[in-house]
């Protein structure tokens, strides 16, 4: 996708893995209720992706945020629909939100820009 992707994709994968190698079953019970909670249900997951980013934009998580983007982008997600997403989360958010949009957008960005390559 993007070398900040593939970088952030790769480091997360690393430390889940060392996670799971101390994990009790409470830890591993939650991992499993999040992965479950984004697949398709009456709520489609590209839909569930979009809560997930608006939520973890209003958190403030840069790592949330680029997990969800990445999976949104995945889900053809539109820019257009990113943007309805990213105002709705400033929006609630408030203007503290702002240097988050800016840098999803920046990852945005780079993941087009790899792909029309």
């Amino acid at each position: 996708m993007s070398k900040r992707v593939d970088e952030f994709t790769a480091s997360r994968a690393h430390l889940n893995d060392i996670v799971m190698k101390y994990a009790g079953k409470n830890i591993k019970r939650f991992y499993n209720i999040d992965h479950h909670t984004y697949e398709d249900g009456v709520l489609p997951k590209k839909t569930k992706e979009l809560l997930g980013l608006v939520a973890s934009l209003v958190l403030r998580c840069d790592d949330c945020i680029l997990y969800h983007l990445i999976q949104c982008y995945e889900c053809g997600i539109s820019s257009e629909e990113l943007e309805e997403a990213l105002t709705v989360g400033v929006v609630v958010g408030g203007s503290i939100t702002i240097p988050h949009v800016r840098r999803a957008w920046q990852a945005w960005d780079e993941m087009i820009a790899e792909d029309n390559k």
